[in-house]
């Protein structure tokens, strides 16, 4: 057995451990064993596993061909993005999300929590796009898409009357206190 196969062979291990942690809802375990599977796993000559017969068939099209290495690092961030985003940690999620898809473009679950962590964030206009992209990419789901946009729009809203009501108040405080400046500035006698 060669480096590079035990190296691949410790980073499914990782994984593994990475999984069970995360079905147990050890989320702080799962990503750590994610972390040290990647850590094995991106070294990886994807070459090597090609000569070994574990590379992607050849397609005849444009598509930069994937290897088995490639679609294990993808599950990896897929599954790292889904821990984040469990503890409400939305910069990571959207990063490791964009990590998938960069991978896999067709990736529907990371192009979800994309948008979701595009929005959480407060990128609202960003995420509106990614999830209309969802509707039009995967129909199957375009309820659920549906939903969230309806969601993140009301929480918007809410936002908005919030904004205006405080920028309201400071105006009237301002308008106040600038006309109880003019009455108590003595008129000039001549």
């Amino acid at each position: 057995m060669t480096s590079q196969e035990q190296n691949y062979d410790i980073a499914k291990k990782q994984k593994e451990a990475g999984d069970k942690a995360f079905r147990e809802g050890d989320l702080k375990a799962a990503l750590a064993s994610y972390h040290g599977a990647l850590m094995y796993a991106q070294g990886l000559d994807k070459n090597a596993f090609r000569s070994m017969g574990m590379g992607a068939p050849a397609s005849g099209g444009q598509e930069q061909e994937k290897t088995e290495v490639d679609e294990f690092l993808e599950k990896i961030y897929n599954n790292m993005s889904a821990c984040h985003m469990k503890v409400g940690n939305w910069k990571r999620t959207q990063e490791t999300a964009e990590k998938v898809l960069k991978k896999n473009d067709k990736n529907y679950k990371a192009l979800y929590r994309k948008a979701k962590a595009l929005a959480e964030q407060g990128y609202l206009e960003r995420a509106y796009k990614v999830f209309e992209e969802l509707k039009t990419k995967n129909p199957d789901e375009a309820t659920l898409y549906e939903q969230e946009l309806a969601r993140y729009k009301a929480i918007d809203a809410q936002r908005e009357k919030a904004n205006n009501a405080k920028l309201k108040g400071f105006l009237n405080k301002a308008e106040k206190k600038a006309a109880t400046a003019s009455e108590d500035t003595p008129a000039s006698e001549g």
